[in-house]
């Protein structure tokens, strides 16, 4: 399998993570199909498993690491951390939109509640870097080749910087812009 397949696959899996979603919102709420939602729904996981094993059988098939397999481990960190708040958000909104629900609650915009929230997702971008991280590290150790595995000492760098980026931009930010050290609020 060659990068540009590898790239193929990692956009397929986005694509087709998109669509599930969409047909078990689709089903759940326009067509009052709850078992085929439920399904649908707890069928997103697999989309991981097929990003993973076509990465795994790739490396085990001889390739030398590019960028795409790096890229598909931080698929997979992203999918840990981010995937069910982002499956909750969609089903937030298709059930506003389509079912009468509630409306969304307005995030904290400053004080302490601001501060808290940034580093809950603070949080989440760390357990993103720490699965990309492995994942990475773990391929290195299984191909056991370090000319195959170039690729991969970039992605145990570059998620560290997007920690310190989103670090910067998220919890500190907050503290030092929308803080106020007299009353703990902005």
């Amino acid at each position: 399998m060659s990068s540009t397949i590898l790239l193929i696959t990692i956009f397929a899996c986005e694509i087709a993570f998109w669509l599930i979603l969409a047909a078990g919102l689709t089903s759940r709420y326009l067509l009052n199909w709850n078992r085929i939602s439920s399904f649908l729904l707890y069928s997103i996981p697999i989309i991981d498993l097929v990003l993973l094993a076509a990465t795994v059988f790739d490396l085990r098939s001889g390739s030398v690491a590019t960028f795409a397999h790096g890229l598909a481990a931080a698929y997979l960190g992203f999918t840990i951390a981010f995937g069910r708040v982002t499956i909750d958000w969609a089903d937030a909104v298709f059930a506003r939109r389509f079912a009468g629900g509630k409306a969304a609650t307005k995030p904290p915009s400053h004080g302490l509640d601001l501060l808290l929230l940034e580093l809950k997702w603070f949080g989440r971008c760390l357990l993103a870097v720490a699965v990309t991280i492995s994942l990475s590290y773990l391929a290195i150790v299984l191909v056991n080749d370090p000319s195959r595995t170039e690729a991969f000492e970039m992605w145990m760098r570059l998620p560290l910087v997007t920690a310190g980026l989103w670090f910067l931009f998220g919890p500190l930010w907050s503290l030092l812009f929308y803080w106020s050290p007299r009353s703990g609020k902005a």
